[in-house]
């Protein structure tokens, strides 16, 4: 970096030092909080660094993130978060301040447009203090666009209009966005899909068969100031997907889909968050936050080759309040506390009849948290927080139990500023996740073999109502350092690293057993194979390092990410991503230019369980520039082009068992006024 900056010149006159804006974390810790005064590993990515990447997928979004994995292979509808070997619902997703908790294994878990999304928070690690069941991964919170994030300067009103092209797998992408302030009123509507005109090729130029699904995604922002200590807001957003594609999004397709079990997918999702948020002028001890929320989920399945229809229901409403408060013990203290409840009711039929294989059931959660921040020197805080959950787990199902349970999870944590420079940071913290419906109760087919003598050999779903709630004892220590002005005046550099130790305790880990392997299913003569879940203990351990410089002209980055994790019976977990390191290098020749590459190297993966497949190491290379025209009848538009696996790398992202997308280009061009 130090030879970057000595070669570099500005793109603007940078001849005096610079303040380096700080990264702020938000909803992941229920607090805007600079990102160096916190005790955990977290990661913001935003504005510009989303745009560039003209993501047409979660993956595309955030698949470089450190600590970070995106399962489910190319299609989007099979896209899940993996976060250190914690998988799915070990991680909790808030989409604009509300839980999204839906998970049906294959059927993925992010349902909105790339291009309404401004920011997304990663906090890697167990964060149940604040959120309870399900954050013993982390937290991934996904922030969608405010009227502020787009008014250009002197302006009330505006519209964006964004039209977007990539050639592997002919994908159309527009958008379409209003917005305007009126004072104590702003509003912003935003429409926008992807269409695809053929399949995804992979590296190898073959066709990843039924993977173009076409979505279209609506959102809709209301807010309301009555003073300006008051701020009212409505988000209502729809999104829908339609496309043919086989049971597993996440493997291959059946060539005809009139011999295989392809089905034609259509997906429906309602999100809605109301919130009212106040901060009395001169208050120290209010700065409140309330939320209600709610998302209901509909997926229709009708399989080509004998009509077979099944659908699929899940919805979840939720209410939390929080408040923060500021005060003094002799000490300054700053406390973040509050309540929260959810319920989850899921549901499903199979040519209008009950579903074992998603019976209908419902889960409600309660919980109460605290954390403080004692504030113990101007360079040391120390960190106390812990929060109760109440969990109720009931099927609509006589033969099969109900589960309940509650949780203590506490955490201890500080923060050492040394200087204004560099802060060190740790933490240990208990973390839980209550089993899921699916998890407790699935039952029924899984999938088939196919036929022998006119007899299917079929893999079926074990319940298992006795999963006992995950528990996870977990502990961090890290460095940040944030400098402007580091090489010479006008640049900037950042970075972290961290290190992590998490010991479980009753990880909830899936088996599929061959033919032949494993218990035979009473009743069911025909079934040679099951797929159930059982508890392990286990340990998960790595290293993350994020590197971040920008001098003007040229900008350069490093993410790292070291994963490791065995079960304690000497087991291998099927979850460990691969070790992985990303490099970016841009150059800006002028204000309005800017070039760039992406790489990413990927480690082989050994360590996997005994019917798992190895996932073997690559490297893939990504170009990417924009024009920006500052002056002119194209001023305010931004001109984007791309190469996404530039060298047509044949590649699988381990443990996804579907290769990537081969080389893709991709143009977008987007127009404000």
């Amino acid at each position: 970096m130090a030879i970057l900056a000595a070669g570099a010149t500005t793109v603007q006159a940078q001849d005096v030092p610079v303040e380096l804006p700080p990264l702020i974390l938000g909803t992941a810790l229920r607090a805007d909080r600079d990102i160096r005064d916190t005790p955990v590993a977290a990661s913001v990515v935003s504005g510009e660094t989303l745009e560039r990447r003209q993501a047409d997928t979660i993956e595309e979004l955030i698949g470089d993130v450190p600590g970070v994995s995106i399962e489910g292979g190319p299609r989007s509808v099979a896209q899940e978060i993996n976060i250190r070997g914690f998988q799915d619902e070990q991680v909790v997703l808030r989409f604009d301040g509300g839980r999204f908790n839906f998970n049906r294994a294959h059927s993925g878990r992010f349902f909105f447009d790339p291009d309404i999304v401004q920011k997304v928070e990663v906090v890697r690690g167990g964060g149940s203090t604040l959120f309870g069941s399900g954050a013993i991964g982390g937290v991934v919170a996904v922030e969608t666009k405010d009227v502020e994030d787009l008014l250009l300067p002197g302006q009330t009103t505006g519209a964006r209009l964004r039209f977007g092209y990539s050639d592997n797998g002919q994908v159309w992408s527009p958008s379409a966005t209003v917005y305007g302030d009126y004072g104590s009123f702003d509003a912003l509507a935003f429409i926008g899909g992807r269409e695809f005109g053929t399949s995804l090729e992979d590296g190898n130029g073959d066709e990843i068969l039924r993977s173009e699904v076409d979505s279209l995604n609506g959102l809709i922002k209301l807010g309301f100031e009555p003073t300006e200590d008051q701020r009212f807001e409505l988000n209502l957003s729809y999104y829908e997907d339609d496309g043919l594609v086989p049971p597993n999004a996440n493997t291959e397709a059946d060539p005809d889909p009139r011999t295989g079990n392809d089905s034609e997918r259509s997906a429906e999702i309602f999100t809605y968050r109301m919130s009212w948020d106040w901060n009395p002028e001169g208050s120290d001890l209010v700065d409140l936050s309330v939320l209600l929320y709610g998302n209901t989920l509909e997926i229709q399945d009708d399989r080509i080759r004998d009509g077979r229809a099944d659908f699929t229901e899940y919805d979840t409403i939720g209410f939390e309040v929080t408040n923060r408060s500021r005060f003094d013990v002799g000490v300054p203290v700053d406390l973040v506390y509050g309540v929260e409840a959810f319920r989850d009711e899921q549901s499903g039929t199979r040519n209008g009849a009950a579903r074992v294989q998603f019976p209908d059931a419902e889960a409600t959660t309660l919980g109460v948290f605290a954390e403080a921040t004692f504030g113990v020197t101007d360079r040391l805080d120390l960190i106390a927080g812990v929060r109760f959950d109440q969990y109720d787990r009931d099927v609509d199902d006589p033969t099969l139990e109900d589960a309940d349970d509650d949780f203590l999870s506490p955490r201890i944590g500080f923060s050492f500023r040394p200087n204004d420079d560099w802060q060190i940071f740790g933490n240990i913290a208990r973390a839980f996740r209550a089993p899921t419906l699916t998890e407790l109760y699935n039952d029924g087919v899984h999938f088939s073999y196919g036929f022998r003598n006119g007899v299917e050999f079929t893999n079926n779903f074990l319940p298992n109502p006795d999963l006992e709630a995950e528990e996870s004892t977990q502990v961090e220590l890290g460095a940040r350092f944030d400098r402007a002005n580091m090489f010479r005046p006008g640049d900037s550099l950042r970075l972290s690293a961290n290190a992590y130790y998490a010991d479980v305790e009753n990880f909830i880990d899936a088996i599929v057993f061959e033919p032949g392997q494993g218990p035979r299913v009473p009743g069911s003569p025909t079934v040679l194979a099951t797929s159930t879940q059982r508890n392990i203990d286990a340990e998960l351990y790595g290293f993350e390092a994020e590197l971040d410089y920008d001098a003007g002209n040229w900008f350069g980055g490093l993410a790292l990410t070291l994963p490791e994790g065995e079960a304690k019976n000497g087991e291998e977990l099927g979850s460990i991503p691969q070790a992985r390191l990303t490099a970016t290098l841009g150059y800006r020749p002028t204000s309005e230019w800017t070039v760039g590459a992406r790489a990413t190297f990927a480690g082989d993966q050994n360590d996997v369980p005994e019917t798992g497949r190895p996932g073997e190491a690559f490297t893939v290379v990504d170009l990417f520039g924009s024009w920006a025209p500052e002056r002119g009848p194209l001023q305010n538009a931004v001109f984007r082009a791309g190469i996404d696996n530039v060298f047509d790398e044949q590649y699988v992202i381990y443990p996804n068992e579907l290769p990537q997308a081969g080389r893709s280009i991709k143009l977008s061009a987007s127009f404000q006024f």
